[in-house]
């Protein structure tokens, strides 16, 4: 399983280099705690460079994993953490295949990046992601359409574990200046919507990626 891939922690992410970069990253951190909503900056691995107080207590229940912790990379923990759907609301519609088709494009793109390719060996060693990825994701992508790899704007369910929020809703909202931009960083918001305005939805819990069933491997 995907939980077992790996076996070890990803290798340490490199700082900027110059110390501008890290000053500017500094005094960013320091905006992005101000924020009241979760936020994290990430890279085009969706390794976590910065995350908030907000996004720590997003994600402050769950369990210890050895690869797939949010604040160290998302892409992982939406794909490989058993407890991602503790949080993440319709797990496997909602996050998985809209991750899984945002890594597809990032392959493309970087093909030959050593980050990229372990995760591209994980979902490999879980037969049903793996099945997910190769056939069914693009026949999902050509009936959602191309906006499937976009998160800007995507309206998506959350479990928040503060009571005030509940089963709620979030949306993404992609703000990169130009100096993260430069970085190769890009910044993500959860902007949590008034539960007022939020269906109830059915909790599901997803404990393991060889439950992903979505999209069947036949399509």
């Amino acid at each position: 399983m995907a939980f077992q891939a790996g076996g070890r922690r990803p290798a340490p992410r490199p700082v900027p280099a110059t110390p501008e970069a890290q000053a500017y990253l500094q005094d960013y951190a320091a905006l992005l705690e101000a924020v009241p909503f979760p936020s994290l900056v990430v890279d085009h691995r969706w390794d976590v460079v910065l995350a908030n107080g907000a996004f720590r207590t997003l994600f402050q229940g769950i369990g210890p994993h050895p690869t797939a912790m949010p604040a160290d990379n998302f892409l992982r923990f939406v794909l490989f953490h058993p407890d991602a759907s503790a949080v993440l609301g319709e797990h496997e519609s909602s996050w998985c295949l809209p991750m899984l088709a945002h890594f597809a494009s990032a392959v493309e793109r970087y093909g030959h990046d050593h980050g990229l390719q372990a995760i591209r060996r994980d979902i490999a060693q879980d037969p049903i992601m793996e099945a997910a990825y190769r056939q069914g994701l693009p026949h999902w992508i050509r009936a959602v359409g191309e906006e499937a790899v976009e998160h800007d704007g995507a309206v998506r369910p959350l479990h928040h574990p503060d009571p005030r929020w509940g089963v709620t809703e979030c949306r993404i909202v992609v703000e990169t200046p130009r100096s993260l931009q430069e970085l190769g960083y890009t910044r993500l918001t959860l902007v949590l919507r008034d539960r007022r305005r939020t269906p109830h939805r059915e909790r599901r819990t997803r404990r393991a990626a060889s439950h992903l069933r979505v999209v069947a491997a036949g399509e």
